[in-house]
């Protein structure tokens, strides 16, 4: 069987090319992608080979997304063909071998296989705001409003910050996170702006920041509007969950209830949803765009 993969060849360009799909060893299942997500901000910077990534082609971007399991290898005894399973950094392609024991199920059939393409990435915003540690009616600031961002001020709102404050460059992205949950939105061009938000906080400044551009400024800037500053890391543990630090596992369920639940939203968010075969196209326009749509989605059905 041959599947599709999308691989960056150098600066700027983007392929999809075919590949032999493999059979899972022993403990392994073999997934049909139904959706992957593109994190325009990171792809974006991997395939510009911009100085905050690790360099290098080919590269092979995407790492959230959503299939079934089609094929099941030896002693794997914990799913069973047709489940559907997000698709934890398993690339663009159409098909991906994951470890039985890694796989998240969704079995809750309130949740729409596009929206659940997001919790891989979704839960990164979530890990950010989990640091944070917020108190009912702390304020908080979500710095950088990519798919990341947008996810953290759904959940600082969940999490009962008030006020919820954002800041992007990006007038349509600050308007999306108003109507997600966000108290004020500003650019970070913005006259006074400091001043500003020490005034919406009672003069303390924002008592906790999600920085989520990935630009050393903007961290600099948030020195500025903080009273506490919450840190985040992409350390998680690997069996237990405690305060501020759960597995993945557990944050992938939990944007999985949040969204069977309506108390999340992630269809704002899409922007587009698009064959595979316009992959090149999509990615030149990354290339072209500092500020390209959020949420673009490769419908890998469109290539079976």
């Amino acid at each position: 069987m041959t599947g599709r993969y999308v691989v960056f060849e150098s600066v700027g360009k983007a392929v999809l090319k075919p590949f032999e799909v493999p059979r899972p060893a022993a403990g392994e299942v073999l997934l049909e992608n139904d959706y992957t997500v593109i994190s325009a901000g990171t792809e974006r910077a991997n395939l510009m080979n911009l100085p905050n990534t690790s360099g290098g082609f080919p590269y092979h971007p995407g790492y959230s997304g959503v299939g079934r399991v089609i094929t099941i290898g030896d002693g794997v005894e914990n799913t069973r063909v047709g489940d559907r399973t997000l698709a934890d950094s398993s690339g663009h392609r159409s098909h991906v071998i994951q470890k039985a024991t890694d796989l998240t199920i969704v079995n809750d059939d309130r949740i729409e296989s596009l929206d659940a393409a997001f919790v891989v990435i979704g839960a990164m915003g979530l890990q950010g705001v989990r640091k944070l540690k917020l108190q009912l009616g702390e304020s908080a600031m979500v710095i950088g409003l990519g798919i990341l961002g947008v996810f953290a001020t759904q959940f600082a709102a969940i999490d009962g910050a008030i006020p919820v404050i954002v800041s992007d460059y990006d007038e349509k992205r600050r308007d999306l996170a108003l109507s997600l949950g966000a108290d004020h939105a500003f650019s970070p061009e913005e006259e006074h702006l400091p001043d500003k938000i020490k005034e919406l906080t009672y003069g303390r400044g924002a008592d906790a920041i999600v920085e989520v551009t990935g630009v050393g400024a903007a961290l600099q800037d948030a020195l500025t509007y903080v009273a506490l500053i919450g840190a985040h890391t992409f350390v998680r543990p690997e069996v237990d969950s405690h305060p501020g630090y759960w597995t993945a596992r557990d944050d992938h369920r939990t944007l999985l209830a949040f969204i069977a639940a309506r108390r999340l939203k992630v269809g704002p968010i899409i922007s587009e949803v698009v064959s595979p075969e316009r992959a090149p196209e999509i990615y030149t326009r990354l290339a072209e765009d500092k500020h390209p749509p959020l949420g673009i989605v490769l419908d890998w059905e469109k290539v079976r």
